[in-house]
């Protein structure tokens, strides 16, 4: 199994589809998951999209196949984007397409804030990007609190039931994914939804119908990143490449026929 290796020494789980990666075929696709999931979520994605680009995905730390420190500083926000970079830099992608669901789609962006040079596109998906007011973050970051208390009390088998893209994900550590929660699902600042008038690449904006939690933040997303699309998928809720695979990735390969190379 291919393992990036982080600064700190974490191995990070990733694949790579191994069609379209060939010259000319454009940059790589980078799909990264959300909270709770792993890089099996984007399987339908990796067979349906690959014969046209490199398409990656890989599982966050403290998830599926990656390391699980038991150090609770080794989890943040920067850490996750400085795993995305060697998982490229393992890939030889020195540039890609970011990809993300959820908690995905905020590293994304937190990624193109730290290094855009090497971001071409973005694809946000049933995302939001985080909060303004502190209220709101610290309402947020409560609900964190009680995810990661129930993992404490429950473990691995508190997953069971949750969102489709949770329900096929296996992970190792029940202790990786209380850790992952405190350190990169709660969130510390604005600077990630601040950042958004400042993005210039291609933009694609994706949410399920049924995800309504997740409407007004991508509004907020469209209107605020210049040029950006938003596309509605019918019938889908949050794992909406799960719900409805074929309209998901001829909304997705319809945008990258439209960026090229």
């Amino acid at each position: 199994m291919p393992h990036a290796h982080a600064p700190d020494g974490a191995r990070i789980y990733y694949e790579v589809n191994g069609e379209g990666s060939g010259e000319g075929s454009g940059e790589p696709l980078l799909l990264t998951p959300g909270y709770a999931s792993t890089s099996a979520m984007w399987k339908g994605q990796l067979a349906s999209l690959g014969a046209r680009r490199q398409i990656i995905a890989w599982d966050m730390r403290g998830h599926g196949r990656s390391d699980s420190p038991n150090d609770p500083s080794a989890y943040s926000l920067e850490a996750c984007v400085e795993d995305m970079v060697a998982v490229l830099d393992a890939a030889n992608a020195p540039k890609a397409i970011l990809g993300g669901l959820s908690l995905g789609g905020y590293v994304s962006l937190a990624f193109w804030l730290a290094h855009p040079e090497r971001v071409s596109a973005l694809v946000l998906v049933d995302t939001g990007p985080g909060f303004k007011q502190d209220a709101a973050r610290e309402k947020w970051n409560r609900g964190v609190a009680k995810v990661a208390k129930r993992i404490e009390n429950q473990g691995l088998a508190y997953l069971d039931g949750l969102g489709d893209e949770v329900s096929g994900a296996e992970h190792v550590s029940a202790e990786g994914l209380l850790l992952a929660a405190q350190g990169i699902l709660a969130q510390r600042d604005a600077r990630i939804i601040r950042c958004l008038p400042e993005i210039d690449i291609p933009t694609l904006i994706v949410v399920g119908e049924n995800d309504r939690p997740y409407h007004a933040a991508t509004d907020y997303m469209a209107q605020k990143i210049r040029g950006a699309r938003k596309t509605v998928i019918p019938d889908a809720g949050h794992a909406v490449n799960l719900h409805q695979p074929t309209l998901f990735d001829d909304a997705l390969a319809s945008f990258l026929d439209e960026i090229g190379d």
